[in-house]
Protein backbone atom coordinates (compact mmCIF):
# COMPACT_ATOMS: atom_id res chain seq x y z
CA UNK A 1 0.00 0.00 0.00
CA UNK A 2 1.23 3.20 -0.97
CA UNK A 3 2.44 6.20 1.73
CA UNK A 4 -0.22 8.41 2.15
CA UNK A 5 0.98 12.52 2.75
CA UNK A 6 -1.23 15.32 5.17
CA UNK A 7 -0.49 18.27 4.07
CA UNK A 8 -1.26 21.83 5.71
CA UNK A 9 -1.76 23.99 2.67
CA UNK A 10 -0.98 27.69 3.81
CA UNK A 11 -0.98 31.05 1.64
CA UNK A 12 1.45 33.69 0.85
CA UNK A 13 1.09 36.64 -1.41
CA UNK A 14 -2.02 34.51 -3.07
CA UNK A 15 0.57 31.28 -4.24
CA UNK A 16 -0.03 28.05 -1.75
CA UNK A 17 2.77 26.40 0.21
CA UNK A 18 2.71 23.20 2.15
CA UNK A 19 4.06 21.67 5.63
CA UNK A 20 3.94 17.79 6.54
CA UNK A 21 0.90 17.39 9.04
CA UNK A 22 3.24 15.59 11.72
CA UNK A 23 5.29 18.94 11.88
CA UNK A 24 2.44 21.25 12.79
CA UNK A 25 1.27 21.38 16.25
CA UNK A 26 -1.65 24.01 16.07
CA UNK A 27 -2.71 27.18 14.34
CA UNK A 28 -3.51 30.31 16.14
CA UNK A 29 -4.87 33.64 15.01
CA UNK A 30 -1.69 36.44 15.09
CA UNK A 31 -0.77 38.05 18.16
CA UNK A 32 1.47 40.52 19.44
CA UNK A 33 5.06 39.91 18.16
CA UNK A 34 8.10 40.81 19.97
CA UNK A 35 11.57 41.81 18.88
CA UNK A 36 14.27 39.27 19.24
CA UNK A 37 17.96 41.09 19.53
CA UNK A 38 20.44 39.39 17.54
CA UNK A 39 18.38 37.47 15.86
CA UNK A 40 18.96 36.32 12.08
CA UNK A 41 17.39 38.83 9.68
CA UNK A 42 14.92 36.09 8.65
CA UNK A 43 13.18 35.92 12.26
CA UNK A 44 10.41 38.75 12.98
CA UNK A 45 10.51 38.02 16.74
CA UNK A 46 9.11 35.87 19.69
CA UNK A 47 5.45 34.82 21.21
CA UNK A 48 4.38 33.49 24.71
CA UNK A 49 2.40 30.48 23.36
CA UNK A 50 1.24 29.44 26.94
CA UNK A 51 4.27 30.28 28.76
CA UNK A 52 6.61 29.31 25.92
CA UNK A 53 9.00 31.66 24.10
CA UNK A 54 8.98 30.58 20.09
CA UNK A 55 10.37 32.51 17.70
CA UNK A 56 8.61 33.85 14.62
CA UNK A 57 10.07 33.11 10.96
CA UNK A 58 9.69 35.61 8.51
CA UNK A 59 8.93 32.97 5.38
CA UNK A 60 8.75 35.35 3.08
CA UNK A 61 12.31 36.68 3.24
CA UNK A 62 13.21 33.30 2.71
CA UNK A 63 10.92 32.93 -0.37
CA UNK A 64 12.42 36.27 -1.54
CA UNK A 65 8.18 37.56 -1.62
CA UNK A 66 7.40 41.19 -0.95
CA UNK A 67 7.05 42.38 2.69
CA UNK A 68 4.01 43.53 3.99
CA UNK A 69 2.59 44.68 7.10
CA UNK A 70 1.08 42.30 9.09
CA UNK A 71 -2.52 41.96 9.37
CA UNK A 72 -5.12 40.72 12.20
CA UNK A 73 -6.41 38.18 9.98
CA UNK A 74 -2.76 36.34 9.63
CA UNK A 75 -2.05 33.13 11.46
CA UNK A 76 1.37 31.31 13.07
CA UNK A 77 1.25 28.02 11.89
CA UNK A 78 3.25 26.35 15.20
CA UNK A 79 5.32 23.70 14.13
CA UNK A 80 8.34 21.37 15.13
CA UNK A 81 11.93 21.30 13.87
CA UNK A 82 14.47 19.20 15.18
CA UNK A 83 15.88 21.57 17.00
CA UNK A 84 12.90 23.37 18.80
CA UNK A 85 9.20 24.64 17.86
CA UNK A 86 8.68 28.02 15.29
CA UNK A 87 5.99 29.69 14.40
CA UNK A 88 5.71 30.30 10.73
CA UNK A 89 3.86 33.41 9.80
CA UNK A 90 0.87 32.87 6.82
CA UNK A 91 -1.80 35.22 5.59
CA UNK A 92 -4.02 32.50 5.89
CA UNK A 93 -4.18 28.63 6.75
CA UNK A 94 -6.57 26.76 3.98
CA UNK A 95 -6.94 23.08 4.70
CA UNK A 96 -5.29 19.72 5.00
CA UNK A 97 -4.89 17.32 2.58
CA UNK A 98 -4.09 13.92 1.52
CA UNK A 99 -1.60 12.58 -1.18
CA UNK A 100 0.26 10.09 -2.09
CA UNK A 101 4.38 10.02 -1.86
CA UNK A 102 4.49 8.89 -5.84
CA UNK A 103 2.34 12.62 -6.26
CA UNK A 104 5.31 14.47 -4.82
CA UNK A 105 8.48 15.46 -7.35
CA UNK A 106 11.52 15.78 -5.33
CA UNK A 107 12.79 19.21 -5.39
CA UNK A 108 15.95 18.15 -6.86
CA UNK A 109 14.70 17.28 -10.55
CA UNK A 110 12.91 21.18 -10.63
CA UNK A 111 14.81 23.46 -7.89
CA UNK A 112 18.16 22.29 -7.01
CA UNK A 113 18.56 25.59 -5.71
CA UNK A 114 16.11 25.37 -2.92
CA UNK A 115 17.46 23.57 0.24
CA UNK A 116 14.42 24.03 2.32
CA UNK A 117 12.14 22.71 -0.32
CA UNK A 118 11.15 18.92 0.01
CA UNK A 119 9.13 18.54 -3.19
CA UNK A 120 6.12 19.76 -5.12
CA UNK A 121 2.78 18.55 -5.67
CA UNK A 122 0.31 19.60 -8.16
CA UNK A 123 -3.35 19.53 -6.76
CA UNK A 124 -5.89 20.07 -8.53
CA UNK A 125 -5.69 24.46 -7.82
CA UNK A 126 -2.26 23.97 -8.95
CA UNK A 127 1.61 23.28 -7.67
CA UNK A 128 2.40 23.68 -4.37
CA UNK A 129 5.55 23.73 -2.63
CA UNK A 130 6.73 21.21 0.10
CA UNK A 131 8.09 22.80 2.89
CA UNK A 132 11.47 20.78 5.13
CA UNK A 133 11.68 22.77 8.15
CA UNK A 134 14.42 21.03 9.42
CA UNK A 135 16.43 22.30 6.81
CA UNK A 136 14.74 25.82 6.47
CA UNK A 137 17.35 27.92 9.03
CA UNK A 138 20.70 27.88 8.24
CA UNK A 139 23.25 26.55 10.78
CA UNK A 140 24.66 29.84 11.18
CA UNK A 141 20.61 30.87 11.50
CA UNK A 142 19.75 28.26 13.90
CA UNK A 143 23.24 29.31 16.22
CA UNK A 144 22.46 32.70 15.96
CA UNK A 145 18.87 32.33 16.74
CA UNK A 146 19.80 29.82 19.49
CA UNK A 147 22.48 32.33 21.07
CA UNK A 148 19.25 35.23 20.61
CA UNK A 149 16.95 32.70 22.91
CA UNK A 150 19.15 32.17 25.56
CA UNK A 151 20.22 35.84 26.05
CA UNK A 152 15.92 36.59 27.24
CA UNK A 153 15.11 33.70 28.84
CA UNK A 154 18.84 34.01 30.98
Amino acid sequence: MEKLLHLVIFILNEQQYALHLSSVDQIVRIVKITPLPKAPDIVYGVVNLKGKIIPVINIRKRFRLPEREIHLSDHLIIAKTSMRTVALLADEVSRVVETTASEVIESEKILAYMDYVEGVVKLEDGLILIHDLDRFLSIDEEKALGDALMEIQG
